[in-house]
């Protein structure tokens, strides 16, 4: 069963001539309610500006509107701070632009309501109650300087400043709930006590809404009234990032050693340990059951970013249900952050190539056809790894591959929370050094690269160090190492690795028929780049000494 809500919403003008307040309601349905969750807005404009009822009106159509064009990923206070400082730019540049538009700016106050919880943003002096349980409950504090001069003069508002800060909370939603988003001409007119009087007089939200804003200009208010009511009828159950958001509250656990316990999970080993995270091989108590546990390292409780990236990881792994993928498995009674994993017994294709294991031609092309599955399952949910290699790819004892570490992964949309490009330069195409955002067709580049390696246990621009800038010339032959290398094989080598993005595979679908149909209608090597693509330096050297030579030959004839 979705959320359900009812809604009011009133805004009437006062003496005034101009009503300077805007207020909106948007109610999703389906996976974007979801998703994203109902929206409701209520902004003030400045009083005294021509611009006043613009930025109202912008800031609000604009938060209703773009929130919802902002990345699922996102968390929602993370997409109304992107959004709204967008709009609050906008404002800055307009009253730049146009004298008459100075000081065009506006109070925000919104609620979204999502699954079983309540976020708030606020900034100004409108404001956001909560009704509930017949207690009103005051969930915003007003943005105004102290000092008695100045005590309806707002510190900070949308459009005001450069520098945007809104205040956010959040709360466990419940049924009954009533939100009431009011302009200070209501607020200001009408006491706590009456605004309950009315709110318990009027059970229907657009009754309350429309007694809230008559009364106050029923007794005497000189500004616009607005308000805006939405009650929480009904909640639907749990979900998936209700419940992974509420894990980020949670503390990280300290370093565990073998033979310790945590949460019914018994250590047996710790598999990884790096600078970020750390990953143990644990077997479940009561199901007998052995998985995988990561977590990050003690040092990192309480940064906020590396633990929405634990959290997120967990989200992207969830949603990638395929035999391809290790599996998430529930883990709801936690006491501290981390999420499980089926364990696999095996080992990656790095430990293989470490260990001296000589892959075949046909080994190679049956692991590529597997990978290629797995990353386009990934594709589909429109995931980019961003770091495939020998080194997370895993060959189980079952027979099976599978894909590791969504670490790093980006689902469409999102910003890359790491400057540059994360992943490993040697597997990474040559744009990404240069700073080009990775996206899904660059895993195809890093499979190329990674079948390359398993047949020749080389790269085909050579070893790329960390912060190393290198010069790409064109890809050495995979036959170079390893001559018995079928044509057609290194054709399609080739083209994944071309140094030229527009030669190489498209999507995992095309890479994956390639290798499905073999020496049977291979592909074409990509062309070879020009001169003046491969070396530009060299190209003009060349042309230097033929101007050179064809000059002293002129030169030689004219003296004779």
């Amino acid at each position: 069963m979705p959320l359900q809500v009812a809604i009011g919403h009133s805004s009437l003008t006062g003496p005034r001539e101009r009503n300077e307040d805007f207020c909106g309601v948007v109610t999703p349905e389906g996976q974007e309610l979801e998703n994203k969750g109902l929206v409701a807005a209520l902004g003030d404009g400045l009083g005294g500006h021509k611009g006043g009822r613009e930025a109202a009106e912008y800031t609000v159509r604009g938060l209703l509107c773009d929130y919802y064009a902002t990345p699922d990923t996102w968390g929602v206070h993370r997409a109304i701070d992107k959004v709204v400082t967008a709009l609050n730019r906008w404002l800055l540049s307009q009253s730049a632009r146009d004298p008459e538009l100075a000081g065009m700016a506006t109070t925000l106050s919104a609620v979204v309501l999502r699954g079983r919880r309540y976020f708030t943003a606020h900034i100004g002096d409108s404001r956001i109650y909560l009704l509930r349980g017949g207690k009103l409950l005051r969930l915003t504090v007003d943005h105004l300087w102290d000092h008695p001069e100045l005590k309806n003069v707002l510190s900070r508002a949308v459009g005001l400043d450069a520098h945007l800060l809104l205040d956010y909370a959040e709360g466990e939603l419940e049924e009954g709930d009533r939100f009431v988003l009011l302009s200070d001409g209501v607020w200001g007119v009408l006491e706590e006590a009456t605004l309950v009087e009315v709110l318990l007089d009027h059970p229907e939200p657009q009754r309350a809404a429309a007694a809230l804003t008559s009364l106050a200009l029923a007794r005497g208010g000189e500004d616009n009234a607005s308000a805006v009511v939405v009650e929480a009828l009904a909640l639907p159950p749990p979900n998936l990032r209700d419940s992974l958001e509420h894990n980020a509250r949670l503390p990280l656990p300290p370093r565990l050693k073998a033979g310790q316990e945590l949460d019914g999970l018994e250590i047996e080993a710790v598999i990884h340990d790096s600078r970020l995270t750390q990953l143990y091989r644990v077997r479940d108590k009561r199901s007998g059951q052995r998985l995988v546990l990561k977590t990050l390292r003690p040092e990192f409780d309480g940064d906020t970013e590396e633990i929405s990236g634990l959290i997120m990881e967990e989200w992207r792994a969830r949603r990638v249900v395929s035999p391809f993928f290790p599996q998430v498995v529930p883990a709801d009674e936690r006491s501290c952050l981390y999420f499980l994993m089926t364990w696999h017994e095996g080992a990656t294709l790095q430990q293989m190539l470490d260990a001296d294991h000589h892959f075949s031609v046909a080994e190679v092309v049956q692991h590529g056809i597997r990978l290629l599955k797995g990353v386009g399952s990934l594709h589909r949910l429109e995931i980019a790894h961003r770091d495939i290699k020998p080194a997370n790819i895993h060959l189980g004892q079952d027979g099976r591959l599978r894909i590791l570490d969504l670490g790093v992964a980006v689902s469409a949309g999102e910003s890359n929370a790491v400057a540059g490009n994360p992943g490993t330069p040697s597997f990474m195409a040559p744009e990404l050094l240069s700073g080009v955002p990775a996206s899904v067709e660059h895993d195809l580049y890093a499979v190329g690269v990674t079948l390359y390696h398993l047949l020749t246990r080389k790269y085909p621009y050579g070893e790329i160090e960390p912060f190393q800038h290198p010069k790409f010339g064109e890809p050495v032959v995979p036959t170079r190492w390893r001559p018995e290398i079928p044509a057609w094989v290194e054709n399609i080598l080739l083209k994944a690795v071309a140094l030229d993005p527009a030669q190489r595979f498209e999507t995992a679908e095309e890479f994956l028929l390639a290798l499905e149909r073999g020496a049977s209608r291979p592909v074409k090597p990509p062309q070879r780049a020009p001169l003046m693509v491969r070396n530009p330096l060299l190209t003009w050297k060349l042309v230097a000494a033929v101007s050179l030579t064809i000059n002293l030959f002129l030169l030689m004839y004219l003296l004779r």
